[in-house]
């Protein structure tokens, strides 16, 4: 039951198989530079860089990182937001064979330690601002030399306006054996370019990290060929949307969803990426319209945010929005898409499915598809099928179990975890690599995949397994109720009851009776067994660095206040 079929039933003429290209990152960058030398690459605070001049910062990068004595092989933390000077770092490291490994700026300091001895750095670039916080790296990983920029360094005249207004009362602690971005290019500025070193498909050029479920974060490996894969299929399956059109990049870079689809696949098809930094939800309607963008890709509580916007921009440019990292409900895509439409945009949203293990997406709806639920159908060459947990017995249609992806993004694997390695990734009967995602979900006859949510994100209660995702859909179809959270707590009888948090769509509506009736309403599509015993309303809820609902927070903040 292998999903391949579905494609031509239900995807018209988008092709089930693709031609991949063997070239790195970086000469599939040159080939869209040599195509379109010209046109933005990038597009920055509202200064924009063409082809050829980021052609020409990524060689000069290329060559200060080769003078500091990087190599192939060697792993480099880029610890920056969406600036120019990570995505120079990027692809300048590609051409010499190293790795790029992409690190949260906004992580804790002992958190930056365990990620840079993860993936056994011996470089760091990273933003001033936050240079202070490296101090435990610098103790516990005194081999490390960081390269210390800020977010003005390539706005030329106008980087002196900004730091006058914006940084000129800040001073920063940096680390030992530090330099400033200015004196690591000066040091490249006689070497000669590199020549760039040829693709290898078991060499990792990119390292991400796996959201840390299990404890510390994992690093995960990628090579050119799955990020230069996922390039190739989200333009195949959406009419070249990102050729000559402009994608905001909202997401961050060090997210699969960022670096693959708003950053990677733009200029790997011609495009513009505009680099946001920070996303602001107050902003960011405006930031849409003044970018002038045509595709964005977004979380779904960053465009829940943007529904509730009172500045009401014109859509009319956009040409796709994507919503991926999290699940999103039913009645969120509907309000989503009855924003959308009110803005003058003609395309509704489409939902996507993916994880860092196999990069940035593997599923897709596609943007003509009526289907409300689901997640999409999978992208060019990714095979979908459903598991029973733990094991390789494929399920039957309809049939919620683990889901399994095999195809060209699906990673190299975990960096010196060999037993996660050997769980994630396992050889099936048919000779496939298969990736077991930890995913609960199921498909239907049409080859449409569904998300259930993380299998150990599941409460048992008398015995009973319950997906906290279903309740949390069912609460936010509620027209009071904006967002929820559903949760497992201790109990003597039950080992775990259901508890729901729950933010409503105004402060005011946040009563007893509004509580009393959401029991009711619960009692309408919940079974007994899964009923949440509690209901507590919240202004927010927290969130993850990546911004989504940060579950784990409020299930240690209920254990902590039943101890006390």
């Amino acid at each position: 039951m292998e999903q391949k079929t579905p494609w031509i039933k239900n995807y018209g003429d988008i092709p089930t198989n693709l031609e991949y290209t063997d070239d790195t990152m970086w000469q599939c960058f040159l080939k869209s530079a040599e195509k379109v030398p010209d046109f933005s690459a990038l597009s920055y605070m509202g200064k924009e860089y063409s082809y050829s001049r980021v052609k020409e910062k990524i060689e000069s990068v290329a060559r200060a990182f080769s003078a500091l004595g990087v190599t192939k092989g060697t792993r480099v933390a880029i610890c920056l937001p969406n600036i120019p000077q990570a995505i120079y770092c990027l692809y300048a490291l590609n051409i010499l064979g190293a790795a790029a490994c992409m690190v949260h700026p906004l992580s804790a300091e002992k958190e930056l330690t365990e990620l840079l001895s993860e993936a056994d750095c011996r470089f760091a670039v990273i933003m001033d601002s936050f240079a202070k916080k490296f101090g435990d790296a610098q103790k516990n990983l005194p081999q490390i030399r960081y390269i210390v920029t800020d977010a003005a360094e390539c706005l030329g005249i106008k980087s002196a306006l900004y730091k006058l207004l914006k940084g000129r009362k800040l001073k920063h602690t940096y680390p030992a054996k530090s330099i400033t971005w200015k004196s690591f290019i000066k040091g490249g500025k006689n070497k000669k370019t590199p020549t760039a070193v040829k693709a290898d498909k078991s060499r990792p050029a990119v390292i991400l990290f796996s959201g840390g479920t299990t404890g510390v974060p994992k690093a995960i490996a990628l090579s050119d060929f799955n990020v230069n894969a996922m390039g190739a299929q989200i333009n195949a399956v959406d009419r070249n949307n990102m050729r000559g059109n402009r994608t905001l990049a909202v997401l961050p870079i060090f997210h699969g969803f960022g670096l693959g689809v708003c950053i990677h696949s733009p200029l790997y098809n011609c495009g513009t990426s505009v680099l946001v930094p920070r996303a602001n939800p107050a902003e960011f309607a405006k930031l849409l319209e003044s970018t002038k963008t045509n595709v964005l890709a977004a979380v779904p509580s960053l465009l829940e945010a943007l529904t509730r916007n009172p500045y009401k921009p014109d859509l009319s440019r956009l040409l796709a929005v994507y919503s991926g990292g999290d699940s999103m409900s039913v009645s969120l895509k509907q309000k989503l898409n009855a924003y959308l439409k009110e803005n003058g945009a003609k395309i509704k949203v489409q939902e996507g499915y993916g994880a860092t293990e196999c990069f940035a997406a593997s599923c897709l709806t596609p943007y003509f598809s009526n289907k409300v639920e689901g997640i999409g159908f999978p992208l060019p060459d990714m095979l979908f099928k459903i598991c029973s947990p733990d094991t390789r017995e494929e399920l039957p249609y309809n049939t919620d179990g683990e889901i399994c992806v095999s195809g060209p993004t699906v990673m190299l694997g975990y960096l010196g975890h060999s037993e996660e390695n050997a769980k994630a990734l396992q050889r099936h009967a048919d000779g496939k690599m298969w990736l077991h995602t930890g995913d609960m979900g199921c498909m239907d006859e049409d080859g449409c995949v569904y998300f259930r949510q993380r299998i150990k994100r599941m409460i048992i209660t008398n015995g009973y397994n319950v997906y906290p995702a279903r309740i949390e859909q069912i609460l936010e179809s509620h027209p009071k109720v904006r967002q929820s959270c559903v949760i497992g707590v201790a109990d003597p009888k039950k080992i775990q009851r259901v508890k729901a948090f729950a933010v409503t769509e105004k402060e005011g509506y946040a009563t007893e009776e509004l509580k009393a009736e959401l029991f009711e309403y619960c009692k309408k599509h919940i079974a007994k067994y899964a009923l949440p015993t509690e209901i507590e309303f919240r202004k927010e809820l927290p969130k993850t660095k990546l911004n989504k609902t940060d579950y784990k927070a409020l299930e240690a903040e209920s254990a902590v206040n039943k101890n006390t």
